[in-house]
């Protein structure tokens, strides 16, 4: 059977986020040293000592959550993965971890994906909302029903929990129609925009021209992206889905499933938190999973 290693995305940060890493692991200390380097500004001193609100800086955030990624892999896998995956930003981490991009390049591309998100919020005041208990097809059907407004499926995390992401009033009218559908919640979240949607548009070319700058190399192991939630290796055809995810959905149950059905029956959650093991523990209980304790 296989070993997979998986990536949280936003959302999982807290402060004092990586300071155990550094202090015991001297390849984790390593990766926060060339961060702080890389970016010109010292994330490591923001993520050890810095408040909740400093962490939220987009400038900060992303980053963040990718270094400590980095950071968590490098002290967890005592051996090569069989295969990997990250949760929307997770995927840059995921394609450091099976050798396709070296760290200091992915960290650009994502301090450069976080800015040019940043710019696609302020554009278009948008909005993401959790929604559960309901059949994904009929989140989808609501929400292509909402002719006026932007409103999609943007995260498949678990069978029965949607996040759907879209203009402020489509999100606030789809809310009211999924709970009159069944839905046992629909709640607005917290953040800045609607991320993994057409309202994302603005921000593909930039990161689209960083990316196609980049030198992927050929990865030791498959990545399950999000758009297409199956095994990709191809660097040509990862850097296409790479970008594609900003305006298309993060089709976790899907790439979990397809794992699993590829031989995975062991998952590493390698980064803040333990939001990935719970949702892979509701997708399939059979499976073992494990992260930093």
């Amino acid at each position: 059977m296989k070993h997979a290693f998986v990536f949280p995305g936003q959302g999982s940060q807290f402060p004092g986020m990586g300071k155990e890493l550094y202090d015991s692991n001297t390849d984790a200390k390593k990766i926060f040293e060339t961060a702080d380097e890389v970016l010109g500004f010292s994330i490591s001193e923001i993520m050890f000592n810095g408040t909740a609100e400093e962490l939220k800086q987009t400038k900060v955030t992303q980053p963040a959550i990718f270094i400590h990624s980095v950071a968590a892999f490098k002290a967890l896998a005592t051996s090569r993965p069989d295969m990997v995956a990250g949760h929307s930003l997770g995927e840059f981490s995921a394609l450091v971890a099976n050798g396709c991009l070296s760290f200091t390049d992915a960290l650009r591309l994502v301090s450069i994906r976080a800015n040019a998100m940043q710019k696609a919020c302020e554009m278009n005041p948008s909005s993401m909302a959790a929604v559960l208990g309901l059949e994904d097809e009929k989140v989808e059907k609501i929400c292509s029903g909402i002719n006026h407004e932007i409103v999609v499926a943007a995260n498949y995390n678990c069978p029965g929990q949607i996040v759907i992401s879209g203009t402020v009033k489509g999100i606030e009218e789809a809310c009211v129609l999924l709970k009159e559908a069944g839905a046992k919640r629909a709640l607005v979240l917290p953040v800045g925009g609607a991320f993994h949607s057409p309202l994302m548009e603005p921000a593909k070319q930039e990161l689209s021209d960083a990316i196609e700058a980049t030198e992927f190399k050929n990865p030791f192991c498959p990545v399950y992206q999000n758009v297409v939630a199956v095994a990709v290796t191809e660097p040509l055809e990862i850097k296409v889905n790479l970008n594609a995810q900003l305006t298309g959905p993060v089709k976790w149950t899907q790439t979990i499933q397809q794992m699993i059905e590829d031989g995975a029956d062991h998952f590493t959650e390698c980064g803040p938190g333990k939001v990935l093991q719970g949702l892979i523990g509701k997708i399939d209980k059979m499976v073992k999973t494990d992260g930093l304790d």
